[in-house]
């Protein structure tokens, strides 16, 4: 068999403004620094063509979505082939009339899509209105044979859950990719902000140890919304190996690219003296499926 393969990934941590061209220009500058200095799989915060509409319900903010294929992944498929590395791209997707999806797709180093991951859990939250604009994902949780290796691509509210983790390292993802939009209510920084940046690092760390999987979250930065309100985005991109220990990690009050080397003799490692895998009991585990285990 051939040896074990080292890849390098690359995070996007970027500002998002209200021009959405300027958004996808800056994204193409960022994927060129980021391949420039090695990384074969790139991945791109969630919705990063526009400020965090989800915000508000407005029915205006439909005109935003797109198809896929459509602009957003025909200009980073363009890019994805003049660099040689594979991009994921979170787009708006219009896949009807009144059925829009929050999708991660991937793009081969080639610029041909290579697949989808449309959102499958959709939060309703105070500023994170999701509900009212996105249909949850149909697709299940998928791995994707690319140009670099076989990766998995979840999204933002995904981070939270371990069947998600489970079920797309089951897949045989060896990295799992969250592009995200996450961030403080400025009123509740002072007094939660750091226990609640620590819960999603650790939380994402957790799936890397459980599955012996190599993870990687882009989040994006800055403040949006009314000075005296709205979401302050705390950036803090980071890769952790299978061991949850955190390779890299950008800064909360900045942009950044992070590229990072994912070494899958490390990852075989660490399985084989972890074997988590082996001793799943897949016989006692039917209950997952129900809401809760109360009769």
């Amino acid at each position: 068999m051939p040896a074990p393969r080292k890849f390098r990934v690359g995070l996007v941590q970027m500002r998002c403004a209200p021009d959405p061209a300027a958004n996808l220009d800056t994204a193409i500058d960022r994927v060129g620094q980021a391949a420039r200095q090695g990384a074969q799989v790139i991945c791109l915060p969630e919705l990063f063509r526009s400020q965090y509409f989800c915000q508000r319900e407005d029915h205006s903010t439909f005109d935003l979505a797109e198809p896929v294929p459509g602009p957003t992944t025909d200009a980073l498929g363009r890019v994805a082939k003049e660099v040689g590395a594979v991009v994921i791209a979170s787009v708006f997707e219009r896949r009807a009339a009144g059925v829009y999806h929050n999708t991660a797709v991937v793009l081969d180093a080639d610029g041909s899509v290579r697949g989808l991951y449309r959102k499958m859990h959709i939060p309703d939250d105070p500023l994170y209105y999701e509900k009212f604009y996105f249909t949850p994902g149909d697709l299940g949780f998928r791995a994707f044979d690319t140009a670099a290796g076989r990766i998995g691509t979840l999204v933002c509210w995904d981070q939270w859950y371990p069947e998600a983790a489970r079920l797309t390292a089951l897949a045989g993802a060896d990295v799992l990719f969250y592009p995200t939009a996450i961030g403080w209510h400025p009123r509740e920084k002072a007094e939660h902000g750091e226990a609640q940046v620590a819960a999603w690092q650790t939380m994402q760390r957790a799936h890397a140890i459980a599955n012996g999987v190599y993870v990687a979250a882009a989040n994006r930065v800055g403040h949006e919304g009314p000075a005296d309100g709205g979401l302050e985005f705390w950036g803090a991109s980071f890769v952790c190996d299978p061991f949850g220990v955190v390779l890299q990690e950008a800064p909360r009050d900045a942009e950044a690219v992070l590229v990072v080397e994912c070494d899958l003799a490390h990852q075989e490692e660490v399985r084989r003296n972890w074997p988590f895998l082996r001793d799943r009991r897949i016989d006692a585990y039917a209950a997952i499926t129900k809401r809760l285990n109360d009769g």
